[in-house]
């Protein structure tokens, strides 16, 4: 596939939000700088908050970008949450900006803590358990066949919470930025 985003440079416009006061003004500047990287390929419009309960867990999202290939979005809670990460063909880059995210992988039997600044990867085929303990922020970027990851950011909303208006908010940025790619000749 061919990807748009490069890691490094994502992490590189994440670290930017790291120790500013209001986290408003973190996502205004992490945005501004992606913006100024992926111009045509980034949302710099208002942020369309989300509640999203996957594996458990429930945080908010906004959708920066999404295609059929890659998605970028802001993720985290006011208040902490944990749960399963869910298991993926694509690759998942997180980037903290506030807050912590503890996180253990099958087989360890000891949590691996990131900070703001830090930047966690969970590769395709791999799970974790994760938790945000209290109030925490980040970039978020996945690459690799992003459809096939909806069921499991769905699933908890259609059958669990029956959060329905947020499905259809999802459903609705995601489909309405991966037409906006589509056009753009991006998959």
């Amino acid at each position: 596939m061919g990807y748009v985003f490069d890691p490094a440079v994502l992490y590189e416009c994440a670290k930017k939000g790291v120790g500013i006061e209001r986290i408003e003004d973190s996502f205004d500047v992490v945005t501004a700088a992606l913006l100024d990287r992926y111009p045509g390929y980034v949302d710099g419009g208002p942020r369309r908050w989300v509640f999203n309960n996957a594996g458990g867990a429930m945080g908010q999202l906004t959708l920066l970008h999404a295609s059929l290939s890659e998605y970028i979005i802001f993720f985290g809670s006011a208040i902490g949450t944990e749960g399963h990460s869910g298991r993926y063909a694509a690759e998942v880059h997180d980037w903290l900006f506030r807050g912590d995210m503890w996180c253990f992988v099958e087989g360890e039997t000891e949590k691996t803590v990131y900070h703001p600044g830090d930047w966690a990867v969970l590769g395709p085929g791999k799970t974790k358990g994760y938790r945000l303990p209290d109030a925490a922020w980040m970039l978020e970027y996945a690459r690799g066949p992003i459809p096939g990851m909806l069921p499991f950011g769905l699933a908890d909303s259609l059958l669990s919470t029956l959060d329905h208006k947020a499905v259809r908010r999802t459903v609705w940025n995601y489909g309405r930025l991966t037409v906006r790619s589509l056009l753009k000749g991006k998959i």
